[in-house]
């Protein structure tokens, strides 16, 4: 019998704000996210609101030493230990794990383009590529910066010292993440865990990537579920963290308990038609979600598989408000888990549902399902 696990503190920032009560602000809310249409255009991106980054990033050479995708995790980072009543206990921290899903980070672009500027007057390129190279990245970059950086930041910042793992593989990534938590805690290898991501859209090469592969939607924003003739994503800034622990562990401690995360389902198809709704019903029964009280969906908003999984949640939860994440936050890649597990959880601790389940369908690849329900103080 794996031992129940629960939430018991809660980091969020987005587009839609900081912390907890912004997200759910957003939630209930009809209006359309934070938009920036002009600084990339056509393509749109949701950038995160401005941060007092000194509240969680005390020390100014610790900020200018990250890049905005750790600035912004570090601090959702900080804000989920604060909720959690973590912050100051130095020994709880030193024996708390972290797991962490992150992209590729970000690439230097001054370098970038004084190589690309050079190379067309380089008598020998090869070498000249390799001279470059070899003189002008940072330590901390390989192409672009180390993914395990942000929990390096978080560990240093913050003084979460157990041992710790990043996941990388865009939106599977953030479902294992938790999925891998959540079993190690209910297996009883770990009492606590401060698992998450962040992502930063706000780039010129990110976006360059996706539109290559055509995933991008354009020229402004419009709801996930209705951009049938202008299929794609909107990236969004953001970060998402949870501290996840055993209930018997938080009881001991006296801390909240916000929502218990019951079951955690991952998958991966090979996207022929139907793969997506088959696997989310397949997920659907893993998890045990029956009659949930809402659906939150990182739905991308790409063309076939969007429209899959909004037809197999109309056939699997008929009753059930569906949100989608990309109209809160926009799309975060590997923190869209995290932020749907987040987002959930606080909707449970408001008293808003007492079920929730969190669909994850990938651009690419991977299918992934949450279910979090209600769960008592154990204070």
């Amino acid at each position: 019998m794996t031992r129940p696990v629960v939430v018991t503190g809660l980091g969020l920032v987005s587009c839609a704000g900081e912390g907890v009560e912004a997200h759910l602000s957003a939630y209930r809310s009809a209006e359309a996210p934070r938009s920036d249409a002009e600084t990339f255009a056509p393509y749109p991106v949701h950038p995160v609101a401005p941060l007092t980054l000194d509240g969680q990033i005390p020390k100014k050479s610790d900020q200018r030493q990250m890049e905005p995708w750790q600035r912004l995790g570090v601090y959702a980072a900080g804000l989920a230990l604060d909720a959690a009543g973590a912050k100051a206990d130095a020994a709880l921290k030193a024996a708390m794990h972290l797991v962490v899903a992150a992209g590729g980070g970000e690439r230097d672009y001054a370098v970038d383009g004084q190589i690309l500027t050079g190379l067309r007057q380089a008598s020998d390129p090869g070498t000249y590529l390799n001279e470059r190279l070899q003189n002008d990245l940072r330590p901390t970059l390989f192409l672009a910066q180390l993914s395990n950086l942000l929990a390096g930041n978080i560990a240093i910042v913050h003084g979460v010292t157990g041992a710790s793992r990043t996941f990388m593989g865009e939106e599977s990534s953030g479902v294992d993440a938790l999925r891998i938590a959540q079993a190690r805690i209910g297996a009883g290898q770990l009492d606590i865990v401060l698992v998450g991501g962040s992502y930063n859209a706000e780039r010129a090469d990110v976006l360059l990537i996706h539109e290559m592969g055509g995933y991008l939607s354009k020229p402004e924003y419009r709801p996930v579920f209705e951009r049938g003739d202008a299929p794609g994503f909107i990236l969004g800034s953001g970060a998402a963290f949870l501290v996840l622990e055993a209930e018997d562990h938080a009881r001991a401690r006296g801390a909240r308990a916000l929502a218990r995360l019951e079951a955690v389902a991952s998958d991966r198809t090979k996207r022929r038609d139907g793969s997506v709704a088959a696997s989310l019903t397949g997920l659907w029964g893993q998890v045990g979600v029956t009659d949930p009280d809402a659906v939150i969906s990182a739905a991308t908003g790409c063309a076939g598989i969007t429209g899959e999984e909004r037809d197999a949640l109309t056939t699997l939860a008929p009753r059930a408000p569906v949100r989608a994440l990309g109209d809160l936050t926009g799309h975060t890649l590997e923190a869209a888990a995290p932020f749907g597990a987040a987002l959930a959880a606080a909707l449970v601790a408001s008293g808003d549902a007492c079920e929730v389940a969190v669909t994850t369908v990938g651009h690419r690849r991977g299918e992934g399902v949450l279910r979090l329900t209600r769960a008592g103080d154990t204070a």
